[in-house]
């Protein structure tokens, strides 16, 4: 079996749900190939997430198009400092940049904000802290931008999308000193059980994507079983973290059905029951 080759179709889910997190940008094929997988499998309503200001402008206007796609639109927690400090060594593998400083990212802030008063834009996001791929040099970056991104939501009162990478308690302290918006989701979920705890009584929405079903998730499996039914969302993440048995291999929303399956095993509940619980928290998280 190649690995480029994309999975086969999953029997389709009884009750539709929403992938709340997806880069149909990244994926092979066209916008409207990859929406008629997913509604095929009853995946009806996708959640299109910029990273940049180019990829947010897509989101946007993919969004407009169809109108099975909300937006969510930001600067990814990589992408402040590579707009303040460049990017002359490729750390973040993407393309050699110069830098802007303090003025391009407010420059780029400025336009994040005008996406997010549109009406198909529903989140701003992704957002965060990642410290996985910056380092200390980044971090005041990251930081300006993540309370930016906070105060852009609150403005318009979309919801907050946060990206979470090795930052839990400097996320968590940020949201608690800024002031969390109305409605807030972890993007793929990369807490413990404890963690999950915190983020439920906040009312925090916890988004599971496919890397729940690795053999050495068993955190991500014990945050699901303690995270409350009505705060739980699934994502693909896609083209990234295809859910087992077709890890390695490309993601896309038609594969939600084999995510949502194993996490309704952990909860222990039928996969309508979950499935009916996820596409009441898709909306009411994005509004729609």
């Amino acid at each position: 079996m190649s690995r480029t080759e994309a999975p086969p179709l999953p029997e389709p889910l009884r009750v539709p749900v929403a992938d709340s997190h997806t880069h149909l940008d990244m994926q092979d094929g066209t916008v409207e190939e990859a929406l008629a997988r997913a509604a095929a499998v009853n995946v009806t309503t996708v959640i299109q997430v910029g990273c940049d200001v180019k990829g947010s402008h897509w989101a946007a206007e993919t969004a407009a198009a169809h109108a099975s796609v909300y937006a969510a639109v930001a600067l990814h927690p990589n992408e402040a400092p590579r707009i303040v400090h460049g990017d002359p060594d490729g750390w973040s593998r993407q393309d050699a940049r110069e830098g802007g400083g303090s003025a391009a990212l407010h420059e780029a802030l400025a336009e994040i904000d005008a996406l997010a008063a549109l009406d198909q834009v529903r989140g701003v996001g992704e957002t965060g802290l990642d410290y996985f791929r910056t380092g200390p040099e980044g971090m005041a970056a990251q930081e300006e931008s993540f309370r930016a991104h906070i105060e852009i939501a609150k403005r318009h009162g979309k919801a907050l999308v946060i990206h979470d990478r090795e930052a839990h308690a400097d996320v968590l302290r940020i949201l608690a000193d800024a002031g969390a918006p109305e409605r807030t989701v972890f993007h793929c979920y990369s807490g413990d059980a404890d963690m999950a705890r915190v983020c439920a009584d906040a009312g925090y929405f916890m988004s599971f994507a496919g890397n729940m079903t690795f053999k050495n998730a068993q955190p991500l499996r014990d945050a699901l079983a303690v995270a409350p039914m009505e705060l739980v969302l699934v994502e693909t993440d896609a083209p990234f973290l295809t859910p087992a048995p077709y890890r390695g291999r490309p993601n896309a929303p038609y594969l939600i059905p084999v995510t949502l399956r194993a996490m309704a095993a952990v909860k222990g509940v039928d996969e309508d029951t979950l499935a009916s619980a996820i596409a009441d928290n898709t909306a009411r998280a994005f509004d729609y």
